[in-house]
C-alpha cells in the first residue's frame, strides 16, 4: 500500500525556517537571546538540528552564536542600511536603464510589474506586512532580472533577506508607507510602459532616498 503523506522538511531545515521567518518577519527583534532549548521546544525537533540551523544562520549574518549561551539576533546597524542602500541604487538603477535604452520595456516585464502591484494593494488590504515588504522586492527584482546580467541577478539576490527585514521594520514604522510605496511604484511602472529610461531612473532613486530616509529613522 502506497502512503500518501507528505514528507516533512528535515529536522534542521524546519528549525531554519522558523527562526529565519521570525528574524526577518520580525517577530524576533535584533537584540533578542534564542536558546537551543527554545527553539526545539518551539519546533519540535531535539537540539542537534537546532546547532546545524544556527549555525547556517550565523554564516548569513542573521544571528551571532554565542557557546553556552546561544543566538543573538543581529540588529540592522546604520551602515548596513547605508551599504543595502548604495547597492540596490547602483544595480536597479544600472537595470531600469538597460532594460529601456535599447528598446521599448517587454511586454511580459510590464504585466509581471502590474501582477506586483496589484499584490501590493492586495496587502494594504489585509494589513499583512511581511507580504507587502516581498512583493515591494519582488516589483524591483523583476526590473533587475529582466536586465538579463546573471552576476548583477545574483548579487541582487544575496540582499534578499536584508530588504525584506528592511522594509518589515519601515512598515511596522509608518503604516502609511504601504499607499506610498505603490503609489511610487505606479509611477515607475509608468515611466516603465512609456519606454522613458531616464524618468524611471529618476523615479528609482527618488524611490530610494524615502526609503533610505525612513529605515534611518530620520522621516515619514
Amino acid at each position: 500500500m502506497t502512503s500518501t503523506s507528505v514528507r516533512r522538511p528535515p529536522a534542521a531545515d524546519r528549525v531554519y525556517s522558523h527562526v529565519k521567518e521570525g528574524v526577518l518577519g520580525r517577530r524576533y527583534e535584533g537584540g533578542t537571546l534564542l536558546t537551543e532549548g527554545e527553539l526545539a521546544e518551539a519546533v519540535g525537533v531535539s537540539r542537534t538540528p537546532v546547532r546545524e540551523a544556527l549555525l547556517k544562520l550565523e554564516v548569513e549574518g542573521l544571528i551571532k552564536l554565542y557557546p553556552k549561551k546561544g543566538a543573538l539576533v543581529l540588529a540592522v546597524s546604520a551602515q548596513e542600511i547605508s551599504d543595502v542602500v548604495e547597492t540596490r541604487l547602483l544595480v536597479e538603477e544600472f537595470a531600469v536603464r538597460k532594460v529601456l535604452g535599447a528598446a521599448p520595456a517587454p511586454a511580459a516585464l510590464v504585466s509581471r510589474l502590474e501582477g506586483l502591484l496589484a499584490a501590493q494593494r492586495a496587502c494594504a488590504v489585509t494589513g499583512d506586512l511581511a507580504a507587502a515588504a516581498a512583493a515591494d522586492r519582488s516589483f524591483h527584482a523583476e526590473i533587475v532580472r529582466t536586465a538579463g546580467n546573471e552576476i548583477l541577478s545574483q548579487l541582487y539576490d544575496r540582499l534578499r533577506d536584508r530588504q525584506l527585514r528592511m522594509g518589515v521594520a519601515v512598515l511596522e514604522a509608518h503604516p502609511d508607507r504601504i499607499a506610498a510605496n505603490i503609489a511610487e511604484h505606479a509611477e515607475l511602472l509608468d515611466a516603465v510602459r512609456s519606454g522613458d529610461a531616464e524618468l524611471a531612473a529618476s523615479r528609482v532613486r527618488g524611490h530610494l532616498d524615502r526609503v533610505s530616509t525612513l529605515v534611518r529613522g530620520e522621516g515619514r
